[in-house]
């Protein structure tokens, strides 16, 4: 694993393994803490190693290149959930502080453990079972019908990994593929919610406002805060079943909770223990973003407020399209609407790819949510909406 050039930190040091755009996204919060970040990397070139100057090349499958990497940091925490549960608990061995920890990360690595636990303890989620071939399917399928949801049970995000099957022959063509697979009932849902709790390792626990999430494509591409026209009393249910999802598997960080909003309440669909695109609208939108807040529970410093800073704050995200050069479409935006706040990823161009976000606050949700679509659209494809 290589290193950068030595230097004395003067302030807690916090090791993020990956260095995609989240860990990217900690590096300003860090800066105001006093907190060093250390990141972890495939490749110099990556979105965070452009931005941070303590970055480690190594592989993450690697235990002797997490073990080194993890030297002198006052905590360790993920960009992402793929390092093997057995590096986490190996370093916790050392002493190290990682966050979360095994126990806890391996319910948004495995989503059958994720479903056997939460449905343990009471938590809303949908009939499932895991399938081995398609016979498994068939009898699942007999009992609560099609269609059925086919679900990676490790390694799916953005809508890959999920095959929603109305057949039998459907079904076969996910089996084919060859990775272990869960069944799940097809849930008719209204739409979809997420809900951003922290907690630190001492217990203290905090909810952001429940969101609605908008969905193309299995990729997520607005977010509206806070939820319009949800019940209050299911806005706290929601809250209450995402901090009790915290507590029960001992958290310590960010949790995101994706449900499904149905007509007989509400269903616990993923989990995600990160800073997570559903909370990238607490940048601007949040007196605290969900980035210090992580940065603040694996450090078990007190939590901030989660309090909006606005009446309605969307956040849409920017997709690569054919035509790579976004910076030349920055003048429009900002002159056409100065309170637009883009933040870019570092990334390079390429169809369909998450490369950045803009965010609009306001006190109309409809305009509020034109003028980020209106950015967002002209920004990647130079047509007005």
């Amino acid at each position: 694993m290589s290193s950068p050039t030595s230097f004395s930190p003067i302030g807690p040091v916090v090791g993020v393994v990956g260095a995609g755009q989240l860990a990217r996204m900690m590096q300003q919060p860090a800066i105001a803490l006093g907190v060093e970040l250390r990141v972890l990397a495939n490749d110099p070139g990556e979105s965070a190693a452009r931005v941070i100057v303590d970055t480690r090349l190594g592989d993450y499958r690697d235990l002797e290149v997490l073990r080194e990497f993890g030297q002198g940091c006052d905590a360790i925490t993920f960009d992402h959930e793929h390092v093997p549960t057995e590096h986490i608990r190996a370093l916790a061995a050392d002493g190290l502080a990682v966050h979360p920890g095994a126990g806890a990360l391996v319910h948004a690595q495995d989503k059958a453990v994720m479903r056997e636990r939460l449905t343990g303890f009471g938590a809303p989620c949908p009939a499932w079972a895991r399938v081995d071939d398609l016979a498994d399917v068939e009898r699942f399928a007999a009992e609560h019908g099609w269609p059925v949801v086919l679900k990676a049970i490790r390694g799916g995000y953005d809508g890959r990994g999920v095959w929603v099957c109305r057949d039998a022959a459907e079904a076969a063509e996910a089996l084919a593929t060859g990775v272990s697979l869960m069944a799940e009932v097809f849930v008719p849902f209204r739409r979809e919610l997420a809900v951003l709790v922290a907690r630190s390792p001492h217990g203290q626990g905090v909810s952001y406002p429940v969101v609605e999430t908008v969905q193309e494509n299995g990729i997520c591409v607005e977010v509206l805060a806070p939820a319009p026209g949800l019940d209050p009393e299911d806005a706290a249910e929601a809250q209450r079943i995402a901090l009790k999802i915290a507590d029960e598997l001992g958290v310590t960080g960010l949790l995101a909770v994706e449900m499904f909003e149905t007509e007989y309440g509400l269903v616990v669909n993923e989990l995600a223990m990160r800073p997570h695109n559903s909370g990238h609208w607490t940048i601007e939108g949040a007196a605290t973003s969900q980035f210090e807040q992580h940065l603040r529970a694996v450090l078990d410093l007190p939590l901030g407020s989660p309090a909006p800073t606005a009446p309605y704050v969307v956040m849409a995200n920017l997709l690569g399209g054919a035509d790579p050069d976004l910076f030349k479409r920055y003048e429009h935006v900002m002159a056409h609407d100065p309170g637009i706040k883009l933040h870019f990823y570092g990334k390079e161009v390429r169809p369909g790819r998450k490369i950045g976000h803009v965010t609009a606050l306001g006190t109309d949700l409809d305009t509020v949510r034109a003028r980020a679509r209106h950015a967002a659209v002209y920004l990647t494809t130079g047509e007005y909406t």
